[in-house]
């Protein structure tokens, strides 16, 4: 796989989330950059600039003398994310069915058909894609800088949580339901309704993950259970 050097470590780095949005690189793993060098073609170089703009991101967190590590938050600090998020992300929601025209809406529409698409073909990752797009469009409609700042931080975080939150049961209709349900709100120009129906929207996607990790801890305990 070649890249420009102009944007080697950018690219790599979108790479890398990629991998982690995808499993390919869990959570507490140390990541293996010889394997990665030689999967991608690319040198140590631009592979740790990559890893160091991760690490402002907080994705990746780097220790000296021991190498990368795919950073491994706890459940609280994955729920004050959500809960930032939400606010900020009805905001901008109410804020966009206010400004949005008739070319606004056919482009969320088009938005909508593409998840709608995803979701009938059971393609949860490039659904996701699809859904930063459109949370990306309502964030861009508000044209404020300092927010961009913030919500784009978030959302590289939390973009790995959204696509664990469709292995648990029903999620994945939930999410187009309540979609669905958004689209609807900016139809009708309800602001209001459109930034209650998206604080719901992350809160679900919060609860989601909260069963994913109450499950995760029963097996472990489980497990620990039979070892004894």
């Amino acid at each position: 796989m070649k890249f420009e050097k102009a944007t080697y470590h950018v690219r790599i780095a979108d790479m890398l989330r990629d991998m982690m949005m995808t499993g390919k690189l869990k959570e507490g793993n140390k990541v293996n950059e010889n394997e990665l060098c030689s999967s991608m073609g690319i040198s140590k170089t631009p592979l740790r600039e990559a890893l160091r703009v991760l690490s402002v991101e907080g994705l990746i967190k780097l220790v000296p003398n021991r190498g990368a590590f795919v950073t491994q938050p706890t459940f609280n600090e994955i729920e004050e994310m959500f809960d930032v998020m939400s606010l900020l992300e009805g905001f901008c929601a109410s804020v966009a069915c206010d400004k949005m025209r008739s070319r606004d809406f056919a482009h969320l529409e088009k938005l909508h058909a593409q998840l709608e698409k995803k979701y009938a073909q059971r393609d949860q990752e490039g659904y996701i894609r699809i859904n930063n797009q459109y949370h990306s469009f309502l964030q861009e409609m508000v044209n404020n800088r300092i927010l961009n700042q913030i919500i784009d931080g978030l959302r590289k975080k939390i973009l790995l949580y959204r696509f664990q939150s469709l292995n648990t049961p029903a999620r994945f209709e939930s999410s187009i339901r309540e979609h669905r349900n958004l689209l609807d709100a900016f139809r009708q120009r309800d602001s209001e309704r459109a930034k209650l129906l998206m604080r719901v929207h992350l809160k679900s996607q919060l609860f989601a993950l909260s069963q994913l990790v109450k499950r995760s801890q029963a097996v472990s305990n489980q497990t620990a259970t039979l070892e004894d």
